[in-house]
């Protein structure tokens, strides 16, 4: 059953002051009467495989863009698909039948897409949905891609990654008939350019963006505004892009809606604290090899992807450091057992730099000066500003290509310090992340463009929205066929002692989990 949603203004918790300038209205789901619960019933017991949605040729493996592969870029070779289309720049696409395992491994572990994808393919509500798309192309997006063509859209799709493409994946996608524009390892001119390819703003008017980064929304409003006029929202998931959207909003140069996925619940709990878990792991170990155990590790920044890394890199031993500039987050790091310092007074000591705040400069040169031969740095933030590179760009520093992803830059005295994915993302440069916490994300910005494309006019202004509770808990619950969870009951009686509906949302809006 399709569902609609109804928007209202957020209202002020009482005695409590807003925190920001901007006006951020919230989508509110009218109540349900049936259980959300009892929606995913009928899903069943999942065999779930895990995931290898990463090729070790393609981000360090078999499918895609090993060292031993082609560097070459790939805009003046035409190629074509085994049905004779040839709209689409990837880097080979021989590679297709490979990439397509990939997604289907990807799918066993993404349980909420694929319940989405059956539940809506008959209704299609995304009938008649132009959408363009940036983001990471991996096995995880082709689902959510392929996803959105079988509710009915059309999509092209660039990456907002150069390091980050899984080329397989993009073969397959460009294969199964979605315009792709992305290979592994773009220069700065090849991104640009395969983003406006992607746009086509001679033969084709999109009129909703998927975005991750704000690149693609900032491109068509700086070099193609014409196509706001048919656009119907944006959706974006990543802090960097969201805080590029208010900036426009507060500018007043947001022309369309905006929902802002990135701090969802499910997003910013899932997506940020248990995937960087896990995969900050994968990308160190995949690139350097390095025993972590009584390493000295400084992580910058304590949100939630500073969270996640921290308790990875904890629970095998490392010897941890934080550096924050918000004092709540700083005293969380203490109460979990973290010291709490300042970066130049650790810079000469530590063996591994993370950064993930989202900032710009956290780490600049008088750190890198101070570093110790074979520190690695890397950065686990969206934005690849975090690491001061164009200081490191200068005619006393010799950089070395190591392997894919991993640079030395060598000081004149001869130290070493070891760079990762250029100070990109690492875990999605150099490894992968789980499907599963991909699922969450991914079901969440199909619900979010479903909203945006089918709500009457009128009911979103030139405003950012943030996701109501009512669709981060749907979402979870969608998840939790797979362990076999089991929700307990609110009686009526509870529920009007805590003045909520029995079918949620359980939490008030300014609830933080």
């Amino acid at each position: 059953m399709r569902k609609m949603y109804n928007l209202v203004n957020v209202t002020k918790a009482r005695d409590q002051e807003p925190v920001q300038p901007i006006c951020i209205k919230q989508i509110q789901f009218t109540d349900q009467k049936q259980e959300l619960h009892k929606r995913t019933s009928n899903t069943g017991h999942r065999s779930l495989s895990r995931s290898t949605s990463q090729c070790s040729t393609d981000s360090c493996g078999s499918v895609g863009s090993g060292s031993s592969e082609d560097e070459s870029s790939p805009r003046d070779k035409p190629q074509k698909t085994y049905e004779g289309l040839s709209d689409f720049c990837i880097k080979n696409i021989k590679q297709a039948e490979f990439g397509r395992r990939e997604i289907i491994i990807a799918q066993k572990e993404m349980p909420a897409l694929m319940v989405l994808r059956k539940g809506a393919a008959g209704e299609k509500p995304l009938a008649g949905a132009k959408v363009l798309g940036c983001t990471h192309i991996t096995a995880h997006t082709a689902v959510l891609i392929e996803t959105l063509s079988v509710l009915g859209a059309e999509c092209r799709w660039a990456a907002c990654n150069i390091f980050s493409t899984q080329n397989a994946v993009a073969a397959a996608l460009a294969e199964g008939g979605t315009p792709v524009f992305a290979w592994k390892g773009e220069s700065e001119d090849d991104y640009w350019w395969c983003i406006n390819q992607c746009v086509g703003a001679d033969t084709w008017q999109p009129n909703m963006i998927l975005d991750d980064g704000g690149d693609l929304t900032h491109w068509i409003h700086t070099k193609h505004p014409s196509l706001f006029k048919d656009i119907k929202g944006i959706v974006e998931e990543s802090v960097t892009g969201i805080h590029r959207l208010y900036q426009m909003s507060k500018a007043g140069g947001l022309f369309v809606p905006a929902i802002n996925v990135n701090d969802s619940v499910t997003k910013q709990k899932f997506d940020n604290l248990y995937s960087c878990r896990e995969s900050v792991l994968d990308g160190l170990k995949r690139t350097t090899g390095v025993m972590l155990g009584g390493k000295q590790v400084v992580v910058c920044g304590y949100g939630e992807v500073g969270k996640g890394c921290c308790a990875a890199l904890k629970a095998l031993g490392a010897v941890m450091y934080v550096t924050e500039v918000d004092p709540i987050c700083a005293l969380q790091a203490c109460m979990d057992g973290f010291r709490v310092v300042k970066l130049i007074e650790v810079a000469r000591q530590v063996d591994v730099v993370i950064t993930c705040t989202g900032n710009k400069n956290v780490v600049g040169r008088e750190h890198l000066d101070r570093m110790k031969d074979g520190c690695i740095l890397c950065n686990m933030g969206n934005s690849s500003s975090e690491i001061d590179l164009g200081s490191l760009r200068t005619a006393e520093l010799r950089w070395e290509r190591v392997r894919p992803q991993v640079d030395h830059v060598v000081w004149p005295n001869g130290k070493r310090i070891v760079l990762l994915a250029e100070g990109r993302l690492l875990n999605l440069s150099c490894s992968t992340v789980p499907s599963f916490v991909l699922s969450i994300t991914a079901t969440t910005q199909a619900l979010a463009l479903i909203e945006l494309y089918s709500a009457p006019e009128g009911r979103y202004k030139q405003d950012v929205y943030l996701l109501p509770k009512k669709m981060d808990e749907y979402v979870a619950n969608l998840h939790l066929p797979t362990f076999d969870a089991h929700l307990s009951e609110v009686t009526d009686e509870q529920a009007k002692y805590l003045s909520i509906s029995k079918h949620g949302p359980f939490k008030p809006n300014y609830y933080r989990y």
